[in-house]
């Protein structure tokens, strides 16, 4: 079985949107399968509107990103782990790649990003050139990783040591247990933060990362990463967001 394991913490906007693609493409695929949110103290709509859509969902009080894909791992019966942020999209060709990746005999993989809105030129360079070198170095964004448990647990799992870069960690610690490798189908993620951080913040955060690697975690970076510009990008979900939302799932 797979075992789906979406990390949650205000996400009413985007929720619904993550778990009906969920939904897509795992008709599509067609495998036995699991939807754990693992909702972290959120203060909105994101754990009802997880359970109307037909999500197991559990609740912590956290504040950590790895910290709560664990407890999603911990929960899951599934052999095959994978973790989907909350305001990602994925598709069938997607899992589909990550799969025949993992029954090839790898450790795990993840796959790329692409964007939901229109985001700045200085933006868009700087992604293209994160992908590109992102699939030279077998490194991808935490939005879609995936990987076997017997991969997870020889790892330890996220490291909870970490509040920023925890999901490269782990992709460093999978290469040590084996392959890692970035599939070709991309994924869609939110551009919600690309619309309250300027060209220097990026371009300073991207610096640190090159030097620091996975440790790149600074004062500065978390507060670019989960400060107060994050709560500004997020606007309310529209009550007919809700009224889609609240609909029962169809069947798997």
């Amino acid at each position: 079985m797979i075992s789906i394991i979406v990390p949650a913490h205000n996400e009413e906007r985007w929720i619904c949107k993550c778990l009906t693609s969920i939904r897509s493409a795992m008709e599509s695929v067609d495998e036995p399968h699991e939807v754990i949110v693992v909702d972290d103290a959120s203060t909105d709509l994101t754990p009802r509107i997880a359970e109307q859509m037909g999500a197991r969902t559990i609740r912590v009080d956290h504040r950590e990103i790895s910290a709560v894909r664990n407890v999603g791992a911990s929960a899951a019966g599934g052999e095959v782990f994978f973790f989907v942020d909350a305001d990602t999209q994925i598709n069938p060709q997607a899992v589909s790649a990550g799969l025949e990746i993992l029954r090839s005999g790898a450790a795990g993989g993840g796959c790329v990003f692409e964007f939901d809105d229109p985001i700045p030129f200085w933006a868009r360079l700087f992604h293209r050139l994160g992908v590109t070198v992102g699939r030279l170095v077998g490194i991808t964004g935490g939005c879609f990783v995936f990987c076997t448990r017997e991969a997870y647990n020889a790892t330890g799992g996220f490291s909870e040591s970490l509040y920023a870069g925890e999901d490269v960690a782990f992709m460093q610690a999978l290469k040590k247990v084996g392959c890692f490798v970035v599939a070709k189908p991309t994924v869609v993620t939110s551009a919600r933060k690309l619309g309250v951080v300027g060209f220097w913040e990026v371009l300073a955060l991207l610096l640190t990362f090159a030097i620091r690697g996975a440790h790149y975690e600074t004062e500065k970076t978390l507060d670019f990463i989960y400060g107060q510009r994050a709560q500004e990008c997020r606007k309310p979900a529209k009550p007919a967001q809700l009224g889609r939302c609240s609909e029962p799932p169809a069947g798997r």
